[in-house]
Parts: structure tokens; sequence; C-alpha cells
């Protein structure tokens, strides 16, 4: 019996959209790579414009925008490497 070769063509994240997303939008950014990550961002992004009436908002403002493009980063890489796990025989 012949054997029956099946090409799927899975569409992967892009690494660079990811970064450019959370770069520009944060925690909305990063629903591109993972929605659950991207909630997450969003919550703590906002508690942190409250945190920005004493101050230390602005301190954190660029330690949790470096954290969600990291966090994005992983998480599209991931993604591409569950996809071409579960199709590559």
């Amino acid at each position: 019996m012949a054997e029956t070769k099946v090409i799927v063509n899975a569409p992967m994240k892009s690494e660079g959209v990811s970064i450019v997303l959370t770069i520009l939008f944060g925690g909305l950014g990063l629903l591109y790579s993972t929605i659950k990550g991207g909630i997450i961002m969003t919550i703590v992004e906002i508690i942190n414009l409250f945190l920005c009436c004493i101050i230390i908002g602005f301190f954190l403002w660029p330690v949790i925008h470096i954290i969600a493009v990291i966090w994005g980063l992983k998480a599209v890489r991931a993604s591409n490497l569950e996809m071409m796990e579960k199709y590559s025989s």
C-alpha cells in the first residue's frame, strides 16, 4: 500500500510582529502572542497607571514594558515550537 504524504501549511506567529506590537501597545499588543498573558499584563499596566499618582509607577513602567516584550517573545517561540511538533511526523 502506498504511503500518503500530507503537507500542512500552518500559520506561524512572527517574533518581529510580537515585539513591535508589544512595544507599541504594551499588554494589548501581547494579545497577539498569548491571550492570557495579554490580559494579565493589561491589568498590571492599569494598576501601574494608578501607581503613577505616587510616582513609583513612572519607574515601574519601563520594567513592566520590558517584561511584556520578553513574555511575548517567549510565547511566540513556544507557540511555534508546539505547532511544529504537532504537525511534524
